[in-house]
C-alpha cells in the first residue's frame, strides 16, 4: 500500500471515529453528522492537495491557509466559521487521542461578516396567513400547522416529529424534542389549540397509517418536512402574503413578536430551545410557569379564553 493510500485510510478512520463519538455522546442527527463529514472532508482534501501529512502537518499556518482558500472560493463568513468549527472539534478529538499535541484551530478565527436580522412577518401578515377557508381535511391540517408554528416557535423538524401523546390540550402544553434529543415543554396559544382540536376531528377522515403522528399526509403517513414547506409557501401565496414565507420565518416572527411585547429575552431563548448554543449559556433556566405567564401576557394570538 502506498504512503498516500495509507494516509487516506488513516484520515478516513480518524474521521469515522470522531463522527461515531458525536453520534454516541452528543446524539447528533444523521443530517448534522453528514454536514460535519462534508466540512472535514474539505479540510482533508486541502491538506492532501498541499502534500501535508495527516495529521502531523496540521498546524495553525495550514489552518489559516485553509480558511483563506475557503474565502477565495466565495464562501461567506458563516460557512467558513462552521467549517473551522467542525475542524476544531476533530482536532480536539485528535489531541485527546494523542494524534496531535495541540489544537491548531484555537488561534484561527473566521472573517467577520455582517449580522443580518432574520426576516419576520408583521402581526397583520400572520393573521392574513392563518385565516384559511376550511373546506377539506387538509385545509384544517394546514391551519393547525400554521397556527402551531406561530404559537410555539417550533423548528420544522420539531413540528413534523410531534406525536399525539406529546399534546395536552386540556392544559395547552406541548412537549417537543429538539436538537440533541433535548425535550422542552411549550405553551400552546388558544387559537392553535382550537385549530388542533378541529384538525383531530378531520384527521379520522384520512386513511391513517401512522397512528402516532399528529400531522399526517393525505396518504395517512407522517407528514414530511418538504411537504410542510410546500404547504406553507402555497398558503402564503394564496392568502396574499407578498413575500416568500418559510416555516423558519414563522419561528422568527414568533420570537420577534413575543420579545417586542415582553422584553423577556431569557424566556424567549427558553421557548426557542436554544440551551445548547454557546451564546445562550449565560441565561438561567426558567420554570415552565414563568414561561407560560410571559407567553400568555405577550403573544398576540394567546389572548383568548381556552376552549372548554
Amino acid at each position: 500500500m502506498s504512503s498516500n493510500a495509507r494516509q487516506d485510510q488513516s484520515a478516513k478512520k480518524s474521521l469515522d471515529d470522531y463522527l461515531a463519538v458525536l453520534a454516541t455522546e452528543r446524539r447528533l442527527s444523521t443530517h448534522t453528522l453528514k454536514a460535519y463529514r462534508r466540512d472535514i472532508e474539505k479540510l482533508i482534501a486541502f491538506m492532501d492537495q498541499r502534500g501535508v501529512m495527516l495529521w502531523q502537518g496540521l498546524n495553525s499556518h495550514n489552518v489559516r491557509l485553509f480558511a483563506a482558500s475557503l474565502n477565495s472560493k466565495g464562501l461567506n463568513s458563516n460557512s467558513i466559521k462552521r467549517i473551522l468549527s467542525s475542524g476544531r472539534g476533530l482536532a480536539k478529538h485528535l489531541v485527546s487521542k494523542g494524534a496531535l499535541k495541540n489544537n491548531p484551530f484555537d488561534d484561527v478565527r473566521a472573517p467577520k461578516g455582517e449580522k443580518r436580522l432574520p426576516k419576520t412577518l408583521s402581526v397583520d401578515q400572520i393573521v392574513s396567513l392563518v385565516e384559511l377557508t376550511l373546506d377539506d381535511p387538509l385545509s384544517y391540517r394546514d391551519k393547525a400547522i400554521l397556527e402551531l408554528f406561530y404559537s410555539s416557535g417550533l423548528r420544522l423538524s420539531e413540528l413534523c416529529g410531534i406525536d399525539l401523546n406529546d399534546l395536552d390540550l386540556s392544559e395547552s402544553i406541548l412537549r417537543v424534542t429538539g436538537k440533541g434529543s433535548k425535550q422542552r415543554d411549550l405553551p400552546i396559544g388558544a387559537q392553535a389549540n382550537k385549530a388542533i382540536r378541529d384538525w383531530l376531528l378531520q384527521r379520522n377522515v384520512l386513511p391513517i397509517k401512522d397512528f402516532d403522528a399528529l400531522f399526517i399526509s393525505k396518504l395517512g403517513t407522517r407528514i414530511s418536512t418538504r411537504n410542510v414547506q410546500a404547504r406553507v409557501q402555497y398558503w402564503a401565496k394564496r392568502q396574499g402574503v407578498e413575500i416568500s414565507v418559510s416555516p423558519h420565518m414563522l419561528r422568527h416572527s414568533f420570537a420577534s413578536h413575543v420579545l417586542e411585547s415582553s422584553g423577556e429575552l431569557r424566556a424567549v431563548q427558553e421557548l426557542l430551545g436554544h440551551s445548547n448554543i454557546s451564546t445562550t449559556q449565560i441565561y438561567t433556566h426558567l420554570d415552565f410557569q414563568h414561561l407560560a405567564q410571559v407567553y400568555d401576557d405577550a403573544h398576540p394570538r394567546a389572548k383568548t379564553k381556552k376552549p372548554k
